[in-house]
């Protein structure tokens, strides 16, 4: 593999981000960071410098979707984490890509191969 991909994971529980970091590691990606926050993580959408994201659903109680709102409109391909039917996508994102919690690397390897042509 050439210059290993850049994840941006956006999940608020640290032991999940933990996890999806050693998940990046082993698949041969780059974690780019970790935002908790919707707001932390339109920060990080709105600079850029990624290649995908994995975005939580659901930020400390509060809907992702400005972070998938910015993802979108900078054409950085994005996966919707998603812990069960309370995460109904907007209809702008309807058609998006979703990984279902519990997460595997399997799930996770395909994802992100879904997003990035791989």
């Amino acid at each position: 593999m050439s210059e290993a991909k850049s994840i941006l994971i956006v999940e608020d529980e640290a032991m999940i981000g933990m996890m999806l970091e050693d998940y990046l590691d082993a698949l041969g990606y780059r974690l780019h960071a970790i935002a908790a926050t919707v707001d932390e993580a339109c920060d990080h959408a709105r600079a850029g410098g990624f290649d995908a994201a994995l975005v939580d659903c659901n930020l400390q109680g509060e809907k992702s979707w400005p972070v998938a709102d910015i993802l979108a409109q900078a054409d950085i391909p994005f996966v919707f984490a998603t812990g069960g039917m309370a995460d109904d996508l907007p209809s702008d994102h309807a058609g998006r890509p979703t990984l279902a919690k519990p997460f595997t690397i399997g799930a996770v390897e395909r994802a992100l191969g879904k997003v990035l042509g791989g």
